[in-house]
């Protein structure tokens, strides 16, 4: 889509996002009169269980319980990839991070191009249609005028541009040259010494004050319990038990949980809760990295972490909360992705999709009921030559890397097959007792590549 071809779907969805309706299945009535605020949470290598009601016994995390409580939970929410940019570009664009145009990370110096401004985002997509749209907090998507925030649709963003930040002094010191990261409306703004936690906290605060009397999305994304693993004195004393680097890692968890809840509470004070639509997830799973002190995130029964395609990696907790609109307190087990936000977003707020290929499936079907079946047949994952297909209960991950699992060291196989209905742990390679299945899905797979190419 070049740029004239985009500015006209724009103008046409501006023009056309009013006299839209929200599905029966939503209300069961006319749309009200206001649509629906949407805020999107988006946590950065948060471990697969690393929320109390995902499974962790030694973590205080009582916000996002409580947010749960008040909305529906996954428990087979996959994202788009098992590393940062990419997984970012698969939510913003509904697309898998191939058709997005992003399948490594963008540059965290200034000048960097990123994702293309021929990608049409969640944020234009609700900006045509008269939707107050900010952001706050990591970007990872483009370091040029072009293609940080205000060129990709958001009327408001704060934050930083590269991988991640020190939280006090707000730069970037991981790849040489160290830089300073923090901008406002694509103007660089200093705040040295204060944390960035609260920062983002008065920030999502302030655009929801200047945007209250009009629909808004925002997109928080939260960049913990990324490293540097900095979190607040209250929580280092009450996790002082813990042995690191788990004991770290605890502590930017819930120093991220009390920001969480901090935000919902301001939506209730304001009165808008019942009007907001909360979406919670993770981008992929945990570090263990050096960075990272080697780990303290933990994926329970899943196998693998933070750049790799076995479950550990790609399987994230998500919450999605609307309280009077959408089931509470419920669980959802049926397969879903991150690319699925884009098209349920504009499903439950009666906004025009972008006229091109999307290839997420709206999940409202889903989240209002149990036995309503997944939209995907088939999904993909690919990270250089690392590559997974998930068909029905089958699993090939070809290339995946050797890892840890519970002590255990498992080598790396050029396939390994898993039938994710009798073992989700991805521990027992079923590819040479079932290569009729292996060969079915790497055709698969080499189709689906081929067709995508063309794009």
């Amino acid at each position: 889509m070049n740029k004239q071809t985009r500015r006209d779907f724009l103008r046409v969805l501006g023009m056309t996002a009013g006299s839209l309706m929200l599905p029966r299945a939503v209300f069961g009535q006319r749309r009200a009169a206001r649509k629906p605020n949407v805020v999107l949470i988006f946590t950065d290598d948060q471990g697969t269980i690393d929320v109390n009601c995902y499974g962790a016994k030694d973590l205080y995390t009582e916000n996002l319980d409580r947010l749960a409580a008040r909305g529906t939970r996954f428990t087979q929410f996959y994202v788009g990839a098992p590393v940062c940019s990419p997984s970012r570009a698969a939510l913003m664009t509904g697309r898998y991070p191939r058709h997005a145009g992003l399948l490594g990370n963008a540059p965290s110096h200034k000048g960097g191009e990123g994702m293309s401004t021929e990608q049409v985002t969640i944020a234009e997509m609700m900006k045509a249609a008269r939707y107050a749209t900010g952001h706050v907090g990591k970007w990872h998507l483009g370091y040029t005028p072009e293609t940080m925030p205000n060129g990709q649709g958001y009327d408001y963003s704060f934050g930083h541009m590269g991988g991640c930040i020190d939280n006090y002094s707000h730069f970037f010191y991981w790849v040489p040259p160290n830089c300073h990261d923090l901008w406002r409306n694509g103007k660089e703004v200093w705040h040295d010494g204060e944390f960035f936690g609260d920062l983002m906290v008065d920030e999502c605060k302030g655009f929801i004050d200047r945007s209250k009397d009009e629909p808004f999305f925002l997109y928080w994304a939260i960049n913990m319990p990324h490293y540097p693993l900095q979190g607040t004195q209250k929580w280092r004393k009450k996790y002082r038990h813990l042995e690191a680097p788990r004991r770290m890692y605890a502590e930017f968890i819930s120093t991220m949980d009390e920001m969480v809840g901090e935000v919902v509470g301001h939506l209730d004070k304001l009165g808008l809760r019942d009007d907001t639509l909360i979406i919670y997830l993770s981008d992929h799973g945990h570090s263990v990295e050096s960075r990272t002190f080697g780990g303290g995130g933990d994926s329970g029964d899943y196998r693998g972490h933070k750049f790799t395609l076995w479950e550990g990696g790609i399987r994230v907790p998500c919450i999605v909360s609307w309280p009077g609109r959408i089931p509470q307190g419920a669980v959802r087990s049926q397969m879903a992705a991150s690319i699925d936000w884009m098209p349920t977003i504009a499903e439950y707020c009666g906004v025009k999709l972008p006229d091109r290929k999307i290839d997420g499936k709206s999940i409202t079907s889903v989240i209002e009921a149990d036995d309503a079946p997944s939209p995907h047949e088939v999904f993909h994952w690919e990270t250089g030559k690392h590559w997974a297909i998930r068909q029905g209960d089958w699993k090939l991950v070809h290339n995946g890397p050797a890892t840890d699992y519970k002590g255990k060291k498992i080598p790396q196989v050029e396939n390994f097959l898993s039938n994710m209905a009798e073992d989700v742990t991805e521990t027992k390679n079923l590819a040479e007792t079932r290569p009729e299945v292996v060969e079915q899905l790497t055709r698969v797979h080499d189709q689906w590549l081929k067709e995508l190419r063309k794009r």
